[in-house]
């Protein structure tokens, strides 16, 4: 199968939202046993940073153009880079070496200079493949 990462256009996304947000809620489902204090978002607030630009939302379409994943996006600047921040991915078959490069090339054409993403150890391993290599490890508590 071939698979190809497409951007989805803001005024595209309330056609769009009710094919990807299985993916979505699946990112979210997978993120990992965390207490229920430590959620940033839910699904309700990533469709409103798609739909408000704030969030890229990127589509994997076969040939068909039926859609086997999806992946949102925020791009934060620093003073020496500008980081496309993958927030949520879901899906089956999108993490391969090839799509890995389509990303690239797409979060390149918004400015992008690195990709970053949390992960799970499993992810981790799998992006290592295409050369991602882990940083830190996240620890929080509320205040």
């Amino acid at each position: 199968m071939n698979l190809t990462v497409r951007p989805v256009d803001v005024t595209h996304i309330q056609q769009v939202w009710p094919m990807v947000e299985g993916y979505i809620q699946e990112a979210i489902d997978k993120g990992g046993e965390f207490p229920e204090w430590a959620a940033g978002y839910n699904l309700s607030h990533i469709q409103a940073f798609v739909v408000s630009g704030q969030w890229l939302l990127l589509v994997a379409v076969d040939e068909e153009r039926v859609i086997h994943g999806a992946m949102t996006v925020s791009f934060l600047n620093y003073p020496m880079h500008r980081v496309a921040f993958v927030t949520t991915t879901g899906g089956k078959f999108i993490a391969n070496p090839e799509l890995l490069e389509q990303l690239k090339a797409l979060v390149k054409l918004h400015g992008a200079t690195k990709i970053q993403a949390f992960c799970r150890e499993s992810m981790v391993r799998l992006l290592s493949r295409a050369g991602f290599e882990p940083r830190n490890m996240l620890v929080e508590t509320l205040v």
